[in-house]
């Protein structure tokens, strides 16, 4: 494990010199950013991001900056100890984990990314600020483990999301692609609970009832699916419906998007056949825990 920029820099320098390339004599280099209190959807960033790379980084850092609720903030599991050990079994070669001071030297940055139009919806909306936070240390960690020039070794370089946070991965992309950072963004398939329930960190403030109750998520969104597979229209208004039978859980937002552009497609969900492609999102709160899920519909 290291702690600074500067080991981390030297670390993978190191490793990349090692490695042996797979084809090509192309090295391949590979992170996967966590705020650590890991789980199986994390094991399965790391699984994929292992396997497809020579050198694999995986960072864990609880970043003050996109909790736009103080005690939401402190009360955010931390387990490096275990997450370290999790991470060395599932073969990661750096796990950096700095502390705030080395992300921030110089308190919160007075330069920030603004995520845009995008970062005013939905998430956004329910919690403002998040998503400019977000994108100022994803934009520090793709830095700091981007591949050396100097080296001299021809290196490809991808990070990894998971597709559950669908909205924090379409801004990713859009600040990957609007600043030019030399890197492939991975989005690796939403690992659920036998049940179906989406798993979180968050998860573990649940109650069993409330876990429970939650699981009309996963119902609504396997719903709408099943309409949109067989090409009916999909009713939203109507699988809304099902929240309201479960009184422990109220429901946010449950909308289709282009899952590029996060717009809302008004149109086919309703009367009319479903065609194409969509996203669906949803938010819910279970008793103080916001949920978050989605699916792809079409593909």
């Amino acid at each position: 494990m290291v702690r600074s920029a500067a080991e981390l820099s030297t670390a993978i320098q190191r490793a990349l010199e090692a490695s042996e390339p797979r084809a090509g004599g192309r090295a391949t280099l590979g992170l996967v950013p966590t705020m650590g209190a890991l789980h199986s959807g994390h094991a399965s960033l790391v699984s994929t991001a292992r396997a497809q790379n020579d050198v694999l980084v995986v960072s864990i850092f609880v970043n003050e900056l996109q909790f736009n609720d103080q005690t939401d903030f402190n009360r955010y599991p931390r387990t490096l100890d275990a997450d370290v050990e999790l991470l060395a079994r599932a073969g990661a070669d750096i796990v950096f984990a700095p502390e705030a001071t080395e992300v921030y030297p110089d308190g919160r940055p007075l330069i920030k990314i603004n995520s845009g139009d995008l970062g005013l919806k939905f998430e956004g909306a329910a919690r403002p600020g998040h998503f400019d936070g977000m994108l100022a240390v994803v934009a520090k960690l793709l830095h700091y483990v981007m591949p050396p020039a100097a080296l001299g070794v021809p290196t490809a370089y991808r990070a990894y999301f998971g597709q559950k946070d669908a909205q924090q991965l379409v801004l990713i992309k859009r600040m990957v692609a609007d600043l030019n950072y030399p890197v492939e963004i991975c989005s690796v398939p939403i690992i659920r609970s036998a049940e179906g329930l989406a798993l979180s960190s968050r998860n573990q403030f649940l109650t069993a009832e409330q876990a429970q109750a939650a699981l009309v998520i996963h119902r609504a969104l396997s719903l709408v699916r099943e309409r949109a597979d067989r090409h009916e229209p999909l009713y939203l208004e109507d699988v809304a419906g099902l929240f309201a039978m479960e009184p422990l859980v109220e429901l946010d937002y449950f909308e289709l998007v282009d899952p590029r552009t996060l717009q809302e497609l008004a149109f086919n969900c309703q009367d009319t056949p479903f065609t194409g492609q969509g996203l669906l999102l949803v938010a819910a709160k279970v008793g103080e825990v916001r949920l978050i899920d989605n699916m792809t519909l079409g593909y």
